[in-house]
Formats: structure tokens, C-alpha cells, sequence
């Protein structure tokens, strides 16, 4: 299968009501996963995202606002989830470009002295299909992280969850175990790769403040409401069987003034339901291969 994206071969399909049943252990019926997005925006390239359109509709190089919206949240925004996390003694998983390690040192070592998990986004922040050479960039940024925290990544996000057709197949072989590109379920599944199954961790597309607000534009308590409706929902399900719900933020989007408190109250909503556990995406990973899994 050298190559081959077609979805049916990486991930036969499965009914969620068909599985076996997923069970937590110590009481919890249902797992939460919060990861914070770190990235390396390069100064000479076009901004990744926009929140200022450029003059007369003209892009231009070095585009300063939208390079410094984005540095705001690594100067700024990042240090106040630090806060709301510790406050709420929730331990995330830590998506971080490669190059974050040497941009960003300090960032790099306070995630690192925090005991938060670091999980692979690329090296650069970019699209998949824009690196030259993949499988040099998934080594380079393995190497980044194993230098700062003494050990390889288990699990990888891809920069805007983009993949090629051999993105999968690359990953495996280094040695990543668990991928949250696929956003496809609440329950963790298998990937096929030519280098045996890696795991889909559930992540997030809906409750991710880049969609929520860089790119659907809600007010700034979109990610409490939303989160709210999507939590009471996934913990009623969960009665059946574990579910899992992520929790997608970045610190240029939620760490600013104004969106801060949506994931306080948020993570304090979550909080007090004593049979639910926050778990880093390596957990939920190392929990699902406990359990009985479907027969594709």
C-alpha cells in the first residue's frame, strides 16, 4: 500500500454503536484532551493566517501586522494558559513546530519544566504538501524535540492537519504512534501504514479556536458555548461508551485579553465532573490498546 491515501485502506469504516465497549479506568467514564498549538511563523514568508487584510488588497513582504498578531500570542498569550492550565491541574499535549525549539527556547523549556507532553506539528508551519522533503523535515523535527525534552515524540499534528499520500506511511516509520489529522471519530481507531497501524487520536475541527475565531468569526465566548454543548453531549454518550473530546487553542487566538475567561470557565465547567480525567493524546493512545477493538 506504498502511497496510497484512498480513505477505505487507511481506515476501514466503522459504526460507532457496533464497537466493543470502551472503558476508563478509575471510575472515569469519559476523557478530555486539551492541546496547545505553538508555532513558527517566519517573518520572511506569507503569514499562515491573516487578521488584517493588506492594503488595497496587495500582499506585501514582511508583512508586520499579521506576523505580529502571531507573536503577541508567543509573548503574551501562551504565559496566560500556562496560568488557566496550572490553575485548573490540567496537564495538555503540546503541538509544536520543530522549529519552535530554537525560535522560541523559553516556551520550549517552560512546556518542557511543566511536564506537558510535546506531540510533532512540522518543523515550519506549512502545509505537508509544500515541504521538499518530508521525511527530512518529520526527522528534523523529532530531533528538535528530542533535544529539549530527552526523548522523540509519540504522537504528530500536521500543520493545518494537511496530508500527502505518503504522510502516514513516513510518520510510522519514525516511529510516531499516534496521528490527530484525521478527524473522524470520538473514539480513537487504527490507521493502516505500510509500516503497521498508528493510532487516530480524536481531534478537532469544531471546537478549535482557529475555526471558532479566525475563521467562523464568533464572539469571544464562542468556545465556552460551544464547548458546553459539545462536552454534555460526548458525556452522555459515554454512559455507553468512552468518548474522547479535544480541545484545540492557540496563543495568538484564545490567550489574548478578551477570549481568556471562555477557556477558564470552560476548563472549570469540565472540572467538576469528577468521573471525567484529562489525559495528553500519549494517554489516550497508551489507554486505547487495552481495549477490545473492532473486527475490520
Amino acid at each position: 500500500m506504498p502511497g496510497d491515501w484512498t480513505a477505505p485502506m487507511r481506515a476501514p469504516y466503522s459504526a460507532i454503536v457496533d464497537r466493543p465497549k470502551l472503558v476508563l479506568p478509575h471510575g472515569k467514564k469519559m476523557a478530555v484532551w486539551v492541546i496547545v498549538n505553538v508555532e513558527h511563523w517566519h517573518h520572511d514568508n506569507a503569514m499562515p493566517r491573516a487578521v488584517l487584510p493588506p492594503p488595497m488588497g496587495q500582499a506585501l513582504l514582511p508583512d508586520i501586522p499579521n506576523w505580529a498578531w502571531h507573536e503577541y500570542g508567543m509573548r503574551v498569550g501562551f504565559w496566560r494558559f500556562v496560568e488557566v492550565l496550572k490553575r485548573h491541574h490540567i496537564t495538555p499535549t503540546l503541538a509544536i513546530n520543530g522549529s519552535v525549539c530554537t525560535a522560541y527556547p523559553r516556551i520550549a523549556q517552560a512546556a518542557h519544566e511543566l511536564n506537558w507532553e510535546f506531540m510533532g506539528h512540522g518543523f515550519l508551519q506549512g502545509p505537508m504538501h509544500k515541504v521538499p522533503d518530508q521525511k527530512q523535515a518529520i526527522h528534523d523535527t523529532i530531533e528538535a524535540i528530542r533535544q529539549v525534552t530527552g526523548k522523540p515524540p509519540r504522537g504528530w499534528e500536521s500543520p493545518g492537519l494537511t496530508e500527502t499520500a505518503v504522510t502516514l506511511d513516513l510518520l510510522a516509520q519514525a516511529g510516531i504512534e499516534y496521528v490527530a489529522d484525521w478527524v473522524l471519530d470520538d473514539q480513537p481507531v487504527h490507521l493502516k501504514t505500510e509500516h503497521g497501524p498508528i493510532t487516530s487520536v480524536p481531534y478537532t475541527v469544531e471546537l478549535n479556536d482557529v475555526v471558532l475565531s479566525a475563521v467562523q468569526l464568533h464572539t469571544s465566548d464562542e468556545l465556552l458555548k460551544r464547548g458546553k454543548l459539545q462536552f454534555d453531549q460526548l458525556y452522555a454518550e459515554s454512559t455507553d461508551s468512552a468518548r474522547v473530546m479535544a480541545i484545540s487553542i492557540h496563543p495568538y487566538l484564545t490567550g489574548v485579553p478578551h477570549r481568556i475567561g471562555a477557556l477558564d470557565a470552560l476548563c472549570q465547567y469540565i472540572a467538576e465532573h469528577e468521573d471525567v480525567a484529562f489525559y495528553t493524546g500519549e494517554q489516550i493512545h497508551d489507554w486505547y490498546q487495552t481495549q477490545p477493538k473492532p473486527d475490520f
